[in-house]
């Protein structure tokens, strides 16, 4: 088995082993959820890594369990060289705030309706101990410029914009304070197709401008080709295939992968009404009764999520 981790490669977070298991119901009925099970990546510094899967897949919980929304039950994260997957304390949790946001998938509810934009938006930087009210407006209408937004917008309550405008306030309260990272949750899956280029266009603009390095979560993977430098595939809590981004949409090795991507919706009616679905069955397409399966590095950057004779099937798929 290959690390997944390239010991020549400075990686702003490497996540190790991870695992999120949560329990339903009670005596009898008890049962154990592993909605993230033993999962390992990293991500370099500036690089947008894209997770996808479907829905239920374990990657929404993994970004949060990586900001410490929620305890890991197992395994480790390191960000920038420090672990912040360890026990609790004031520390760390200033640690985490300062250098890590999340950009959430509801443009609704993850704003504070009593609130107004300024005071939204600057809230990080009053938990960060900033108290001249004048800075903090300059800022706010720093950022603000940023996103697409003006100063006028600062004084009024999220009520009084669309969907797509919300988003923007959110990525710009994500930004101010100019984190290490973004975690990117679904940041576009509310939002109307016509609106979802013109936020993705603005990540991007920013990313470039500012050096961000990004966490990107989403299903739609058609906006993970266009954003992503490298792309990690779930599925049921574990990864099945990683690699760079156009690697992994010109050579799909995992079926659960080429099953994603046989799923992507074509331009031409013709071409699409005459398209093959490739369906994945993991029983099927699977037996490990004999054989465990591991991550395996194919070739340079691609791993995947294999037992080892399917490893030597997918290296003539190459």
């Amino acid at each position: 088995m290959s690390d997944i981790f390239s010991p020549d490669t400075n990686y702003l977070l490497r996540v190790e082993n991870l695992s999120q298991h949560f329990i339903s119901g009670r005596g009898k009925n008890k049962l154990t959820v592993k909605a993230v099970d033993d999962v390992s990546f990293g991500v370099k510094e500036a690089e947008t890594f894209g997770l996808v899967g479907e829905s239920g897949c374990g990657k929404t919980t993994t970004g949060r369990t990586i900001i410490r929304l929620y305890d890991p039950v197992e395994g480790k994260v390191t960000l920038a060289g420090r672990e912040i997957s360890g026990k609790m304390n004031n520390d760390l949790r200033r640690y985490i705030t300062d250098n890590v946001t999340m950009i959430f998938q509801d443009p609704v509810e993850s704003l504070n309706p009593r609130m107004t934009i300024e005071e939204i938006i600057g809230e990080g930087l009053k938990v960060r101990g900033e108290r001249n009210q004048a800075v903090i407006r300059e800022k706010v209408v720093d950022v603000l410029r940023k996103v697409g937004l003006n100063e006028d917008h600062a004084s009024r309550y999220p009520h009084e914009f669309s969907g797509g405008q919300r988003q923007r306030i959110g990525i710009a309260r994500s930004i101010i304070i100019r984190p290490k990272m973004i975690i990117a949750d679904e940041p576009v899956s509310a939002l109307d197709v016509s609106i979802q280029a013109q936020v993705i266009n603005l990540l991007n603009d920013l990313k470039e401008e500012m050096g961000l390095t990004v966490l990107f979560i989403a299903h739609n993977l058609s906006v993970v080709k266009y954003f992503s430098d490298r792309v990690g595939v779930m599925y049921y809590g574990k990864l099945v295939e990683v690699a760079r981004g156009e690697d992994l949409y010109q050579k799909p090795l995992h079926p659960y992968t080429r099953a994603l991507l046989s799923a992507i919706p074509e331009p031409n009616p013709i071409s699409e009404r005459n398209r093959k679905r490739i369906d994945y069955d993991p029983e099927r397409d699977h037996d490990y009764s004999k054989e465990s399966p591991s991550m395996v590095e194919i070739e340079p950057e691609h791993f995947i999520y294999c037992s080892p004779s399917e490893l030597e099937q997918y290296k003539k798929m190459i």
